[in-house]
């Protein structure tokens, strides 16, 4: 559909003026790359073109069409399209969901038309695609960019076209340019997969309104960002995501929040303005990213460093400190009256040496991860020399330099050659202070998805079945909000520690538990219809003795009644006190209309939602991603340092009981608002207080794993013990980030031969990177197993099978080895199989592999198991064809063509 080797434009026109003939003429301009068949039944020739009366008369395949026909004629023009065996068609049409019910209707039928025929379409309703290496502009658009690195998705076609036209203006080029409309088929994520892929595009520049599928695009970015920067303008900043909520989670997590969140978890980059979409996609693209947030400047004016200084603190990064040993270099380089710190003023009359000097004693001091070079025209100086100083410094550093040459005409030849030496460079310090700043924001997303969490004491299939029979006596009862007792019992079985406690509806038995538990005790109104007890006198604390405890119980229903006199009571939660309170936290759940269940963590207690104090994560967590969560609260620095009387925090624990809270929230997509407020933090310990959990009883019980994520847990249905031939035990199941300890430890030892049979030569060191690519993984894209047993009582790897899904061909390809002291006991045929039955599962055509000729043992494993064996150039090829493979496509003829109405119609239609 992208590399097309046949267009047609179907609605073409030579009507100066038209849409049908703006796009006619910009295909024209690929006429030598392919062939075009314009279709419209009324006209012989367009532009001199033979004109077909409908795509059923082509004489060739069809690999893409472009439609541009009135909306109520696109359902059946796309019918033929893929009656006719076309692969992609793009609808430029508008006049379907934007315009009411009876778009809508039109946009669906499309998009099942589109699902039946298997045929891919952008649009409706968009300004199409270009791709400009190719010279194919399958777009109305007047614009023509030149060729370049960087991609653009839009998904305004009005804004998407101005932003085009402005970088055009600017000297930007593209590698891939599409605007895409209603997204009734391709959308963002299915674009990103293409691009990932795409050797001319090393960055992805977005403007998105709405996500569309949410799961796409966290699964597609994920793989992409790895390797190659996407940087995201998204609108509707401060649009509300929930106003009314039953739980202080739902009421603090709004869009932005949750964007940012998901954004941070794939590696994007978010933006706010439209400059910062092409200052992005081109510093991000450099050689050295910033290691840290500690810049140095280095000036020969002091007000544009007082600036930069500004602007750096503004921004969230650092001024670094130089250390002694590079004031020390500097004192001796520079005049006596020089700074003296960071900026480095190196004063006017600096000549190329002196600056040269600066920069270098900067860029490599201990204490700094980046430079802003500033530099403003002097006699003394001239910038392009300045410039060649710079650039000398460049290609020996290990951290990245960014320029600020100010003026116009003077240092026009300066930026030249920053540009053509790959150093960014800018017109201000503003400018610059913020691409260091998204530079350092990309480097520490992509740390967030490189890093080995910790393994910590967390069950990840706790006993939970009994928990799906009090959700659904819930239901039964039509409750939405689960008691206490019962949000105890959920708090229980993943191992969140809880002050303990019971419901009572007397005095007496109020008395009865806090006896049970212990004085001193909380008493808490329960009631269905209370959303937040203490705004109405509802929780009493420090409870001493009986007495009191029966005064207080009487005291509290009678407040209860006064405020509330229509709410329904269940009772008194009678809760034992902690023994003392150090921190409050939260640590929350809510469902999100795009990305589905989000957890939040933060400053907890009564005023959790007057100071706003959280960050927002997507479920499933680890060790790693909690304690992300945990640093970007502004809490964080009490519970690490301490504060005043009050000790630090085992941050561990803190980051243990997220995890557990998280696995919590993915196992019950029932569950729709969440919070445990306050966390409570006492010494080293920590104790649930408060839990409130809010079920959907609107909506039908789910059928599908995890409908509420956009992101899949660890698939814990794989996890099997098994008995290899000679008798020994051991399990197999996925791989997880935390096994990269073990998976290196697996590659080391195996034998050179074993080694060159998986890796096609000797590989006895993974790099981190690496590791983190084998054990990491999106389960909705690869699956890998491992094997692993006991040896000296120590957990280790003994084989591991994997499979990675190449969806743009639905196939998979597999690759499997095994610990040389562990072959020929059947491990190989049974991670073989069981790859086999998840390439079923995810409905792929086939699985295949490359083996090489001395591999004997694994070519009889893929004999034995149906694979297919060919010789393919040096190497044995293995394919299975799975019963997910279709039947060939027939492709009927003589279909009867749609009417096509003339560009101009379709314009007055819309």
């Amino acid at each position: 559909m992208f590399n097309p080797k046949v267009v047609a434009l179907i609605g073409a026109s030579e009507r100066e003026g038209t849409v049908g003939c703006a796009l006619m003429k910009n295909l024209l301009l690929g006429k030598d790359r392919f062939t075009i068949y314009p279709i419209n039944p009324n006209r012989p020739t367009i532009l001199g073109i033979k004109a077909y009366p409908s795509i059923d008369g082509v004489p060739q395949h069809v690999d893409l069409a472009v439609i541009a026909t009135p909306a109520k004629t696109v359902p059946e023009v796309v019918e033929e399209c893929g009656k006719a065996g076309v692969d992609g068609a793009v609808v430029i049409s508008a006049g379907f969901s934007e315009a009411g019910p009876d778009g809508k209707k039109l946009e669906e039928e499309t998009k099942q038309v589109c699902a039946q025929y298997k045929m891919r379409l952008m649009g409706p309703n968009c300004v199409g695609f270009v791709r400009p290496a190719g010279s194919l502009n399958a777009t109305f658009l007047r614009d023509n960019p030149s060729p370049g690195s960087i991609a653009f998705i839009s998904q305004s076609g009005a804004l998407g076209s101005a932003i085009l036209n402005w970088a055009i203006g600017s000297n930007v080029g593209f590698s891939f340019f599409a605007s895409l409309g209603a997204m009734v088929d391709i959308q963002f994520g299915d674009l990103i997969d293409y691009l990932g892929e795409d050797p001319q595009t090393k960055s992805i520049i977005i403007y998105m309104e709405s996500i569309g599928s949410a799961k796409r695009f966290m699964s597609a970015a994920r793989g992409f960002a790895r390797t190659k920067p996407i940087i995201v303008l998204k609108a509707g900043k401060y649009s509300t995501g929930a106003k009314a909520a039953m739980s202080h989670t739902g009421s603090m997590a709004g869009d932005f929040e949750v964007y940012d969140a998901a954004f941070k978890r794939v590696g994007v980059v978010r933006v706010n303005e439209i400059s910062d979409l092409f200052d992005c996609a081109a510093v991000l693209g450099a050689k050295q990213l910033p290691a840290g947030p500690r810049i140095a400047v280095i000036t020969n004016a002091g007000g544009p460093g007082v600036m930069a200084s500004d602007f750096i603190t503004d921004w969230g990064v650092e001024m670094a400190k130089l250390s002694p040993e590079s004031v020390q270099i500097l004192d001796q380089v520079l005049p006596s009256f020089w700074s003296h710190g960071n900026p480095v003023d190196v004063l006017g009359d600096a000549d190329v040496k002196r600056y040269e000097m600066a920069l270098q004693v900067c860029i490599n001091d201990p204490n700094v991860d980046g430079v802003l070079a500033i530099y403003t025209p002097v006699a003394i100086s001239p910038p392009a020399e300045i410039a060649d100083a710079v650039l000398r410094v460049r290609a020996l550093a290990q951290k990245p330099i960014l320029t600020v040459w100010m003026g116009e005409e003077g240092v026009r030849e300066a930026r030249r050659k920053f540009r053509e030496g790959n150093v960014p460079t800018y017109e201000t310090p503003e400018e610059a202070v913020k691409a260091y700043t998204f530079m350092y924001r990309y480097n520490r997303n992509l740390e967030l998805l490189y890093q080995t969490p910790a393994e910590l004491p967390v069950n990840i299939a706790p006993p939970k079945s009994h928990l799906e029979v009090v959700i659904r006596k819930a239901f039964k009862e039509g409750r939405s909000l689960l008691s206490q007792a019962d949000a105890d019992r959920f708090l229980d079985v993943y191992g969140i520690h809880r002050l303990e406690g019971g419901l009572a509806t007397s005095p007496d038995e109020a008395s009865e538990i806090a006896r049970n538990v212990g004085y001193p005790v909380v008493l808490k109104i329960m009631s269905q219809d209370i959303v937040h007890k203490t705004d109405i006198g509802g929780v009493v604390v420090g409870i001493a003795s009986r007495e009191q405890l029966a005064d207080e119980y009487r005291k509290l229903l009678n407040r209860v009644k006064t405020a509330k006199p229509d709410a329904r009571i269940d009772g008194v939660y009678v809760q034992k006190m902690a023994p003392k309170i150090d921190y409050e936290l939260i640590v929350g759940a809510k469902r999100d209309r795009d990305f589905g269940e989000v957890v939040l963590f933060g400053m907890g207690g009564i005023g959790v939602e007057l100071f706003r104090d959280f960050s927002v994560g997507l479920p499933p967590l680890n060790q790693v991603l909690a304690k992300r969560m945990i640093e970007e609260t502004r809490i964080y620095r009490a519970l690490s340092k301490g504060l005043r009387d009050k000790p630090p925090v085992d941050l561990l624990s803190v980051e243990e009981a997220v995890v557990r809270f998280s696995n919590l929230i993915a196992d019950f997509p029932e569950i729709v608002e969440m919070d445990i407020n306050p966390l409570i933090v006492s010494g080293q310990k920590l104790y649930a207080a408060d839990a409130r959990i809010l079920l959907d009883i609107t909506s039908p019980r789910p059928t599908q794993p995890y409908p509420h994520l956009v992101i899949i847990p660890y698939p814990t249905k794989y996890v099997i013990p098994w008995v290899m031939n000679d008798g020994r035990e051991v399990t197999i199941r996925p791989i997880r980030p935390e096994d990269e300890p073990m998976e290196h430890e697996f590659v080391k030892n195996l034998s050179e031969e074993t080694s060159r049979r998986r890796f096609f030569s000797v590989i006895k060191e993974l790099s981190h990177d690496a590791l983190v690519r084998f054990c990491n993984v999106d389960y909705d894209r690869e699956m890998a197993f491992i094997a692993e047993t006991r040896e000296n009582g120590k957990r280790i790897e003994i084989a591991v099978g994997r499979l990675i899904m190449e969806a743009r061909e639905n196939r998979g390809e597999f690759a499997v080895v095994v610990a040389d002291k562990y072959q020929d006991q059947g491990l190989g045929t049974k991670l073989v199989d069981m790859l086999i039955g998840v390439a079923e599962e995810k409905g792929l055509e086939s699985i295949y592999g490359i083996v090489l000729p001395e591999n004997v043992e694994m070519i009889t494993v893929c004999e034995n198991l149906g694979f297919k064996v060919t010789r393919q150039e040096d190497n044995m090829f293995v394919e299975l064809k799975l019963s997910a493979a279709p039947a060939e496509r027939v492709i009927p003829q003589g279909v009867r063509p749609a009417p096509v109405m003339e560009t101009e119609e379709l314009e007055e239609e819309q």
